[in-house]
């Protein structure tokens, strides 16, 4: 018999929706939507962008977590890695007895028929599936419908011959998911890049060719195995990691596409290029709630709230610099004191690597209006934006130092 595979909940969704409401909703949160989006507190006001916090995707695979801990009470539960980028979230489901493949120091266990694994939100490697089932692990698969969309289009680019050139960063799960979709299809390719700058150099090559060399020297440890510039750069199909920034995205498929045109003309540019608009739907509407709220309010700082290894935070955290002083923070605790912040500086597009936190003091102003943009990312709860908000209120009032 094969191994059980559950990808629309375990029927359980009422049963659980008392303990979703009492870990992550907010009295708080609800109250600032019924108030026009703003909160209202002596000399502070507080704007909160209108598009926020957990998306569809993220609330449905919390949501099957908690399922699949209730109907298999008796059982071991586990995660292949964490099931969104929130630290809040992982940790109440490991307190919840789920445990996490990923973790560091987490013995390796044997599993097998009776254990149960879920994926998360961003999907698994297509060669990560294939082993889970065949150990005979119940599966239940969390992996998220914008995602599944980018599948389709990678999976067709190559079954067309055509390249799956992905716009994302090469270590993140959904982007390593998404490249091995490729790899289904006997002579499927991949290239990852992460931005404009390895995006024009992709571009150069397409136009003129060059040193294939220094091309994988470059590209060769973010692109599928046996990959060759001369062969694998004439068949372009263009798609993203979705919770990238999308004006980014749409940027480099443009790019992408000027320079496949350079090379082969009009009249053959469908043989050569083809791109789909595979941003999610939840990530551009949040982009664009940010964007909205930087242009109609004048504003003293932005706090964007979430996972520093989020990359649809992140990209929030990116749009909101460029227009005002930004703090990135992880959790409420990170709002130290009105003097000092704990937060993770806005890196420059092209860096590379961890960026740890840092403290900024003098970061509030201590008397007069104060103006605070606030928004998260889509994978963190209510409950914590809530929490952000009563901490800056006690902290522009002086009732809590």
């Amino acid at each position: 018999m094969p191994p059980l595979i559950f990808r629309k909940g375990l029927d359980l969704k009422d049963a659980v929706k008392g303990d979703l409401a009492r870990d992550y909703h907010s009295a708080v949160v609800a109250q600032i939507r019924e108030q026009d989006f703003r909160y209202l507190d002596g000399r502070l006001i507080i704007h909160l962008a209108r598009e926020f916090g957990f998306c569809y995707g993220v609330d449905r695979a919390v949501d099957y977590a908690y399922q699949a801990r209730m109907r298999f009470a008796d059982q071991r539960v586990f995660l292949t890695g964490e099931i969104i980028h929130n630290p809040h979230v992982n940790q109440k489901l490991r307190t919840a007895g789920i445990r996490f493949l990923s973790d560091p120091g987490e013995p390796s266990p044997q599993l097998g028929d009776g254990d149960v694994v879920i994926i998360p939100a961003f999907g698994v490697t297509v060669h990560e599936l294939a082993r889970l089932q065949g150990l005979g692990c119940t599966l239940v698969d969390t992996t998220c419908g914008s995602v599944l969309n980018v599948w389709k289009n990678v999976t067709r680019y190559a079954r067309d011959g055509f390249t799956a050139v992905i716009h994302g960063k090469f270590k993140h799960e959904e982007t390593q998911a998404t490249a091995s979709q490729a790899l289904k299809v006997p002579g499927g390719r991949y290239l990852v890049v992460l931005d404009h700058d390895e995006s024009r150099a992709v571009c150069d090559y397409i136009r003129h060719g060059g040193d294939r060399s220094a091309f994988l020297a470059r590209f060769g440890s973010v692109a599928s195995a046996g990959f060759e510039p001369d062969r694998d750069l004439v068949r372009i199909g263009v798609a993203n990691q979705t919770t990238m920034l999308m004006s980014e995205s749409l940027e480099i498929a443009r790019l992408i596409g000027e320079a496949v045109h350079d090379r082969y003309g009009e009249a053959a540019l469908t043989d050569h290029f083809r791109a789909f608009d595979t941003i999610c739907s939840a990530t551009q509407e949040r982009q664009d709630a940010v964007i909205a709220l930087l242009a109609d309010e004048p504003l003293d700082l932005m706090i964007v709230v979430g996972g520093y290894n989020s990359s649809n935070t992140c990209n929030l955290a990116r749009l909101c610099a460029q227009h005002v002083p930004t703090y990135h923070v992880a959790d409420v605790d990170r709002l130290e004191s009105p003097e000092a912040i704990r937060h993770r500086p806005v890196p420059p597009p092209d860096h590379l690597g961890p960026v740890p936190e840092v403290v900024t003091t003098a970061w509030m102003c201590a008397d007069g209006p104060l103006r605070i943009g606030l928004t998260a990312g889509a994978s963190t709860p209510n409950n914590i934006i809530g929490m952000v908000v009563e901490r800056l209120s006690a902290f522009a009032a002086g009732r809590l130092q």
